[in-house]
């Protein structure tokens, strides 16, 4: 039998009820080499002025949860170092922790930047190398009574797209992101600061990926919350020919096929398109938020 999905996500002092309508993440990127050609740059106090008023945007706009990354995570990317990272994204959080009362989301995989983005002020973890045991992260999670998101991943950034294989991606990605949240259980967290996501373009074809969002309801057997991050991905680009900039449509669709499919949190670059689509879409299905 499959666990109850827990309906609530417990972040810091926040508790997200996510049993009612699908919450929407806005990516700022405090990036500047971001696929998605939104990245604010590199650190500075410009960059951190411009933070604000993307998030201070997105809060007018209806975002839930706000997502502050420092390193790119497109294919090829190279590494940045921890305290590079350190300095792109502490400042962020710290201005935004200030200003707007809403959950913060570090996207980070990095025990360190982890560790010093809560003390900042973020209540919650984006780990995209989530299926990898990193126990001074969880523990850092734990001792601050944050949230964390496991995404799965093949490879790492730089490579996961070469030689893809899988037996079959919806099990296997199943598989790797329920013995992800074992240990995670095991580590000493409970359900309910839990998410996970199947990781969309992270080391798989357009074919996987679709399969992914056509499937993603199985993912909700695993019993916590489940993320889709389609924005802007290379696979709608592949299936409607578009560049980066040209693929909103496809991403509001996938988006909307994503809270039929059980999403509780959808991650977006554009969110006051994505808000009113679920909002639409959970209208559709008689629900109300």
């Amino acid at each position: 039998m499959s666990p109850q999905t827990t309906k609530v996500l417990k972040a810091g002092p926040y508790r997200l009820d996510l049993s009612r309508r699908t919450h929407v993440m806005g990516i700022i990127n405090v990036t500047p080499d971001s696929f998605s050609r939104d990245g604010l740059g590199a650190a500075s106090a410009d960059t951190c002025r411009r933070a604000v008023r993307q998030a201070a945007r997105f809060v007018r706009q209806g975002a839930d949860i706000l997502d502050i990354g420092g390193e790119s995570t497109r294919p090829g990317a190279a590494r940045v170092t921890v305290q590079e990272e350190l300095d792109r994204v502490i400042p962020v959080i710290q201005a935004l922790k200030k200003r707007f009362d809403i959950p913060l989301s570090v996207d980070t995989y990095k025990a360190t930047v982890a560790e010093e983005a809560l003390r900042a002020g973020a209540v919650i973890v984006n780990n995209i190398m989530g299926i990898r045991k990193n126990d001074r992260l969880t523990r850092a999670v734990k001792d601050h009574r944050a949230a964390l998101i496991l995404m799965h991943i093949r490879g790492i950034p730089r490579t996961m797209q070469r030689k893809i294989f899988y037996k079959d991606v919806v099990a296997d990605v199943f598989q790797q992101l329920s013995e992800a949240l074992r240990r995670a259980r095991r580590a000493g967290l409970e359900a309910d600061q839990l998410v996970v996501d199947p990781g969309l373009g992270f080391g798989k074809t357009v074919e996987h990926n679709l399969r992914l969002v056509r499937e993603l309801r199985r993912f909700c057997r695993l019993g916590v919350p489940v993320l889709l991050g389609p924005s802007r991905k290379s696979f709608i680009g592949q299936v409607l020919g578009r560049e980066v900039k040209d693929r909103l449509t496809g991403t509001i669709a996938t988006v909307c096929v994503g809270v039929i499919n059980g999403a509780a949190i959808v991650r977006v670059h554009d969110v006051k398109q994505a808000w009113e689509a679920v909002r639409m879409t959970e209208a559709l299905l008689g629900k109300s938020g």
